[in-house]
Protein backbone atom coordinates (compact mmCIF):
# COMPACT_ATOMS: atom_id res chain seq x y z
CA UNK A 1 0.00 0.00 0.00
CA UNK A 2 0.90 3.30 -0.90
CA UNK A 3 1.86 6.53 1.69
CA UNK A 4 -1.47 7.92 0.27
CA UNK A 5 -3.40 5.03 0.20
CA UNK A 6 -6.83 5.32 2.08
CA UNK A 7 -6.20 8.62 3.00
CA UNK A 8 -8.86 10.74 4.35
CA UNK A 9 -10.52 13.25 2.85
CA UNK A 10 -9.15 16.80 2.60
CA UNK A 11 -10.77 19.36 4.74
CA UNK A 12 -10.20 22.99 2.65
CA UNK A 13 -8.42 25.58 4.88
CA UNK A 14 -6.76 28.93 4.41
CA UNK A 15 -3.91 30.43 6.26
CA UNK A 16 -2.24 34.17 5.74
CA UNK A 17 0.75 34.95 6.56
CA UNK A 18 0.84 38.37 7.74
CA UNK A 19 3.49 41.01 7.19
CA UNK A 20 5.23 44.09 8.96
CA UNK A 21 8.17 46.09 8.55
CA UNK A 22 10.30 45.55 11.66
CA UNK A 23 10.72 48.50 13.87
CA UNK A 24 14.31 48.21 14.28
CA UNK A 25 14.94 48.20 10.55
CA UNK A 26 15.63 44.40 9.83
CA UNK A 27 13.98 41.63 7.97
CA UNK A 28 10.53 41.90 8.09
CA UNK A 29 8.27 40.43 10.51
CA UNK A 30 5.85 37.48 10.01
CA UNK A 31 3.10 37.19 12.67
CA UNK A 32 3.24 33.86 14.43
CA UNK A 33 -0.17 32.22 16.31
CA UNK A 34 0.89 29.02 19.10
CA UNK A 35 -2.13 26.69 19.12
CA UNK A 36 -3.24 25.36 22.17
CA UNK A 37 -2.04 22.22 23.24
CA UNK A 38 -5.80 20.67 23.77
CA UNK A 39 -6.07 21.21 19.70
CA UNK A 40 -6.18 17.26 18.01
CA UNK A 41 -4.57 18.65 14.84
CA UNK A 42 -0.92 20.68 15.58
CA UNK A 43 -2.16 20.88 19.69
CA UNK A 44 1.31 23.24 20.75
CA UNK A 45 2.30 24.10 17.52
CA UNK A 46 3.44 27.23 16.33
CA UNK A 47 1.75 28.15 12.87
CA UNK A 48 0.26 31.16 10.58
CA UNK A 49 -2.98 32.04 11.42
CA UNK A 50 -5.94 30.51 9.54
CA UNK A 51 -8.34 27.44 9.93
CA UNK A 52 -10.94 25.25 7.90
CA UNK A 53 -13.77 26.77 5.19
CA UNK A 54 -16.50 27.77 6.62
CA UNK A 55 -20.09 27.03 4.47
CA UNK A 56 -20.33 30.91 5.15
CA UNK A 57 -17.59 31.71 4.02
CA UNK A 58 -18.00 30.13 0.44
CA UNK A 59 -21.52 31.80 0.32
CA UNK A 60 -20.19 34.77 0.85
CA UNK A 61 -17.48 34.18 -1.90
CA UNK A 62 -19.92 33.54 -4.54
CA UNK A 63 -21.90 36.64 -3.23
CA UNK A 64 -19.17 38.44 -4.11
CA UNK A 65 -18.01 37.52 -7.02
CA UNK A 66 -21.08 37.80 -8.58
CA UNK A 67 -21.89 41.04 -7.53
CA UNK A 68 -18.68 42.45 -8.65
CA UNK A 69 -17.79 40.33 -11.18
CA UNK A 70 -14.79 39.11 -10.44
CA UNK A 71 -13.44 35.99 -12.26
CA UNK A 72 -11.59 33.56 -9.80
CA UNK A 73 -11.84 30.32 -9.00
CA UNK A 74 -14.58 29.33 -6.20
CA UNK A 75 -12.39 27.84 -3.90
CA UNK A 76 -9.24 30.55 -4.27
CA UNK A 77 -12.11 32.80 -3.31
CA UNK A 78 -13.25 30.81 -0.36
CA UNK A 79 -9.85 30.91 0.83
CA UNK A 80 -9.14 34.14 0.37
CA UNK A 81 -12.09 34.71 2.35
CA UNK A 82 -11.35 32.02 5.11
CA UNK A 83 -7.68 33.56 5.56
CA UNK A 84 -9.42 37.32 6.32
CA UNK A 85 -12.12 35.83 8.94
CA UNK A 86 -9.86 33.81 10.76
CA UNK A 87 -7.12 36.39 11.04
CA UNK A 88 -9.46 38.56 12.31
CA UNK A 89 -11.28 36.22 14.88
CA UNK A 90 -7.24 34.93 15.89
CA UNK A 91 -5.50 37.76 16.11
CA UNK A 92 -7.71 41.32 15.64
CA UNK A 93 -6.28 42.19 12.61
CA UNK A 94 -8.87 43.96 9.83
CA UNK A 95 -6.03 42.58 7.06
CA UNK A 96 -7.95 42.24 3.77
CA UNK A 97 -10.92 44.94 4.09
CA UNK A 98 -11.63 48.27 3.09
CA UNK A 99 -13.14 50.84 4.88
CA UNK A 100 -13.34 52.76 8.05
CA UNK A 101 -11.29 50.37 9.79
CA UNK A 102 -9.25 51.95 13.15
CA UNK A 103 -8.44 49.74 16.66
CA UNK A 104 -11.31 50.30 17.82
CA UNK A 105 -14.34 49.19 15.03
CA UNK A 106 -11.53 46.21 14.54
CA UNK A 107 -11.82 45.16 17.87
CA UNK A 108 -15.85 45.45 18.13
CA UNK A 109 -15.82 43.64 14.74
CA UNK A 110 -13.81 40.98 16.17
CA UNK A 111 -16.34 40.68 18.95
CA UNK A 112 -19.17 40.66 16.56
CA UNK A 113 -17.36 37.65 14.68
CA UNK A 114 -16.62 35.54 17.54
CA UNK A 115 -20.30 35.83 18.39
CA UNK A 116 -21.69 34.60 14.66
CA UNK A 117 -18.99 33.09 13.22
CA UNK A 118 -20.04 35.34 10.23
CA UNK A 119 -17.61 37.31 7.95
CA UNK A 120 -20.24 38.79 6.10
CA UNK A 121 -22.06 39.78 9.19
CA UNK A 122 -18.82 42.13 9.80
CA UNK A 123 -19.27 43.84 6.57
CA UNK A 124 -22.79 44.79 6.64
CA UNK A 125 -22.18 45.80 10.13
CA UNK A 126 -19.52 47.91 9.55
CA UNK A 127 -19.56 48.88 5.90
CA UNK A 128 -16.57 47.25 5.21
CA UNK A 129 -15.90 45.87 1.60
CA UNK A 130 -13.28 42.62 1.08
CA UNK A 131 -10.11 43.48 -0.48
CA UNK A 132 -8.77 39.89 -2.16
CA UNK A 133 -6.15 42.30 -4.39
CA UNK A 134 -4.39 42.66 -0.93
CA UNK A 135 -4.23 38.40 -0.06
CA UNK A 136 -1.20 37.29 -2.61
CA UNK A 137 -1.31 33.56 -3.13
CA UNK A 138 1.44 31.80 -2.22
CA UNK A 139 1.39 28.41 -1.42
CA UNK A 140 -1.13 25.06 -1.62
CA UNK A 141 -0.27 22.06 0.73
CA UNK A 142 -2.27 19.19 0.71
CA UNK A 143 -0.81 16.41 2.46
CA UNK A 144 -2.38 12.81 2.30
CA UNK A 145 -1.02 10.86 4.76
CA UNK A 146 -3.17 7.62 6.09
CA UNK A 147 -4.46 7.90 9.38
CA UNK A 148 -4.17 11.34 9.52
CA UNK A 149 -7.00 14.62 9.51
CA UNK A 150 -5.80 15.89 5.84
CA UNK A 151 -6.42 19.74 5.04
CA UNK A 152 -6.02 21.17 1.61
CA UNK A 153 -4.55 24.38 2.72
CA UNK A 154 -3.92 27.78 0.60
CA UNK A 155 -1.68 29.66 1.56
CA UNK A 156 -1.61 33.33 1.32
CA UNK A 157 0.40 37.00 2.03
CA UNK A 158 -0.70 40.09 2.97
CA UNK A 159 1.03 43.13 4.37
CA UNK A 160 0.88 44.96 7.32
CA UNK A 161 3.38 47.93 6.44
CA UNK A 162 4.89 50.02 9.46
CA UNK A 163 2.71 47.77 11.74
CA UNK A 164 1.73 49.38 14.39
CA UNK A 165 -1.00 47.48 15.82
CA UNK A 166 -1.73 45.56 18.77
CA UNK A 167 -2.64 41.68 18.62
CA UNK A 168 -4.22 39.52 21.07
CA UNK A 169 -4.58 35.61 21.17
CA UNK A 170 -8.25 34.70 21.17
CA UNK A 171 -7.78 32.63 23.62
CA UNK A 172 -9.80 29.36 22.49
CA UNK A 173 -7.64 28.00 19.85
CA UNK A 174 -4.43 30.14 20.49
CA UNK A 175 -2.44 30.63 23.63
CA UNK A 176 0.09 32.96 22.55
CA UNK A 177 0.71 35.42 19.30
CA UNK A 178 4.24 36.79 18.72
CA UNK A 179 5.95 38.69 15.87
CA UNK A 180 9.55 37.45 14.11
CA UNK A 181 11.74 37.35 11.52
CA UNK A 182 11.03 34.02 9.46
CA UNK A 183 14.85 33.44 10.45
CA UNK A 184 14.09 34.04 13.66
CA UNK A 185 11.29 32.04 13.91
CA UNK A 186 13.22 28.91 12.57
CA UNK A 187 15.91 29.81 15.18
CA UNK A 188 13.47 29.29 17.92
CA UNK A 189 12.83 26.32 16.62
CA UNK A 190 15.98 24.80 16.71
CA UNK A 191 16.04 25.92 19.70
CA UNK A 192 13.26 23.76 21.07
CA UNK A 193 11.71 27.19 22.27
CA UNK A 194 8.85 26.44 19.63
CA UNK A 195 7.52 23.55 18.10
CA UNK A 196 6.70 23.99 14.25
CA UNK A 197 5.71 21.20 12.02
CA UNK A 198 6.64 19.73 8.81
CA UNK A 199 5.00 22.34 6.28
CA UNK A 200 5.68 25.65 8.66
CA UNK A 201 9.05 24.85 8.67
CA UNK A 202 9.14 24.18 4.73
CA UNK A 203 7.51 27.99 4.25
CA UNK A 204 9.26 29.32 6.87
CA UNK A 205 12.59 28.48 4.99
CA UNK A 206 11.10 29.66 1.70
CA UNK A 207 10.54 33.13 3.55
CA UNK A 208 13.59 34.03 4.79
CA UNK A 209 14.98 34.23 1.56
CA UNK A 210 13.31 37.96 1.51
CA UNK A 211 13.82 40.87 3.45
CA UNK A 212 10.51 42.42 2.92
CA UNK A 213 7.25 41.56 1.70
CA UNK A 214 7.39 42.90 -1.70
CA UNK A 215 10.27 40.71 -2.59
CA UNK A 216 8.49 38.15 -1.02
CA UNK A 217 5.27 39.51 -2.87
CA UNK A 218 6.96 39.07 -6.76
CA UNK A 219 8.34 35.91 -5.89
CA UNK A 220 4.74 34.57 -5.04
CA UNK A 221 3.61 35.95 -8.61
CA UNK A 222 5.93 35.15 -10.57
CA UNK A 223 6.25 31.24 -9.21
CA UNK A 224 3.42 28.95 -10.13
CA UNK A 225 2.21 27.01 -7.61
CA UNK A 226 2.11 23.53 -7.32
CA UNK A 227 -0.15 21.55 -5.26
CA UNK A 228 2.36 20.12 -2.33
CA UNK A 229 1.46 16.82 -1.18
CA UNK A 230 4.75 15.16 0.67
CA UNK A 231 6.02 11.90 0.07
CA UNK A 232 8.58 9.27 1.92
CA UNK A 233 11.25 8.50 0.01
CA UNK A 234 14.54 6.67 0.68
CA UNK A 235 17.70 8.79 0.87
CA UNK A 236 20.88 7.09 1.37
CA UNK A 237 19.45 4.27 3.14
CA UNK A 238 17.58 7.02 5.23
CA UNK A 239 13.10 7.54 4.97
CA UNK A 240 12.79 11.16 4.26
CA UNK A 241 9.53 13.39 4.11
CA UNK A 242 10.36 15.11 0.84
CA UNK A 243 8.19 18.05 -1.21
CA UNK A 244 8.31 18.74 -4.79
CA UNK A 245 11.57 19.83 -5.87
CA UNK A 246 9.43 22.75 -8.52
CA UNK A 247 7.37 23.81 -6.00
CA UNK A 248 9.97 27.18 -5.01
CA UNK A 249 11.28 26.14 -1.85
CA UNK A 250 15.19 25.82 -1.17
CA UNK A 251 14.48 22.79 1.09
CA UNK A 252 12.83 19.69 -0.21
CA UNK A 253 12.81 17.57 2.97
CA UNK A 254 14.05 16.30 6.05
CA UNK A 255 14.59 12.65 7.41
CA UNK A 256 11.41 11.38 8.34
CA UNK A 257 12.80 10.80 12.11
CA UNK A 258 12.56 14.63 12.32
CA UNK A 259 9.60 15.79 10.22
CA UNK A 260 6.94 16.53 12.72
CA UNK A 261 4.15 16.04 10.90
CA UNK A 262 1.10 17.11 13.18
Amino acid sequence: MGEHADAAPATPAATLVVFRHDPAGGPAHILMVERSGSLAFAGGATVFPGGKVDPADRELAEAFMARTGLALDPADAAGRITAVRETLEETGLAVGLVGAIDAERAAAARRLLLDTGRLADVLEAFDWELDFDALVPFARWWPRHRNMRVFDTRFYLADLGTGAVEVTADTTENRHLFWASAAEALRLADEKAIKIIFPTRRNLERLAQFSHFHAAREHALTTPIVTVTPRIELRDGERWLVIPPDAGYPVDGEPLSQADRA
